[in-house]
């Protein structure tokens, strides 16, 4: 099964590297690293490209860029790729993610996403970063519904057919979990864990995190327009 990743940027130069970096052994298996850059100021687009497929720019959007990773045809004429995961900029894949990932399609899934393990940066962490983790496997297990840092894959039939992406400024995860929940059923739920950082949580704090990402997502549930909540998550 032949691979896309696909990798979200803006202004990533802190941690880009090192999430391309651990797809090494992707690239000689002849899946495609595709990172796109919606503008980044910074270093982010040097540093990406000696470690992916290329890198494209494109308009700011995690959902549009994303979008824009799955359109892009490689040039020679080559076959296009079976399954797609796409990737946050600070999230790292663990060994054995491409087997696992392409195990659950192949056992008939048509999309699904990985477990998370939170960690800090620089020695800094948070004593609650295991139980925020853990709630939001659990959580994802019993509704259906996949957040981007949980690396969401897809295949690439499934995704095309359903429409991909609403290109919406935030909630763009949850909006296409409950699409594809609703259209092709459930995820898999793989409990392989995927790194992802926790800088927004150190950065604002814990609990205020916490209680501000729940907010939005009750007003996001309460027919709020992606709009209006991108202006508070900002």
């Amino acid at each position: 099964m032949r691979w896309r990743i696909v990798v979200p940027v803006l202004n990533e130069a802190e941690g880009v590297a090192a999430t391309l970096q651990a797809l090494a052994p992707w690239r000689p298996r002849g899946h495609e690293i595709v990172v796109v850059d919606g503008g980044s100021r910074d270093a982010t687009v040097a540093l990406a490209q000696p470690h992916c497929t290329v890198v494209l720019a494109g308009p700011p959007g995690r959902a549009r860029q994303m979008n824009a990773g799955v359109a892009w045809t490689r040039p020679g004429g080559a076959e296009p790729c079976e399954a797609l995961l796409f990737l946050h900029a600070d999230t790292v894949l663990p060994p054995g993610a491409e087997e696992a990932a392409s195990a659950a399609l192949s056992a008939g899934a048509p999309w699904g996403r990985f477990d998370v393990r939170i960690v800090g940066d620089a020695g800094r962490g948070s004593a609650m970063f295991p139980v925020i983790a853990t709630l939001m496997n659990l959580r994802s297990r019993l509704t259906g519904i996949a957040t981007g840092d949980q690396a969401i894959f897809v295949k690439a039939g499934v995704f095309s057919s359903l429409g991909g992406f609403a290109e919406q400024p935030l909630m763009e995860d949850v909006e296409f979990s409950r699409r594809f929940r609703h259209l092709a059923g459930p995820p898999a739920c793989l409990g392989l864990k995927v790194q992802t950082s926790g800088r927004r949580w150190l950065k604002h704090g814990v609990w205020r995190t916490i209680g501000l990402m729940w907010q939005l997502r009750w007003r996001y549930w309460r027919g709020e327009s992606p709009e209006s909540l991108a202006r508070r998550y900002r």
